[in-house]
């Protein structure tokens, strides 16, 4: 699975290439591609202790998700005890015991 993260500028999800690189430099954890090219353009840098933090959340979602989907699968048990209803019990074996 593929991190996800949420630009702070724009508020969009973008979903940047898994070695963190794009072909004119490195991939943001905090702004999408084309927020970076206009902070890069101004001039601003990415704070790293925000950084980090935007990467460790991505990747505390997709530990969920990873986990979530495999989560315990129950087995399919019938239940320990009969129904109570008259018509559960008025299957085939109570026809036997009057034809007995």
């Amino acid at each position: 699975m593929r991190l996800v993260f949420e630009c702070v500028e724009c508020g969009g999800h973008y979903l940047p290439p898994e070695s963190m690189v794009y072909p004119d430099g490195p991939a943001s954890a905090l702004w999408c591609a084309h927020c970076q090219a206009l902070n890069r353009a101004a001039g601003l840098r990415e704070d790293p202790l925000l950084a980090r933090m935007a990467l460790a959340g991505a990747r505390a979602a997709l530990a969920r998700r990873a986990a979530d989907e495999t989560g315990p699968a129950r087995a399919d048990v019938r239940p320990s005890r009969p129904p109570l209803s008259r018509r559960a019990r008025s299957g085939p074996g109570a026809v036997r015991t009057k034809l007995a």
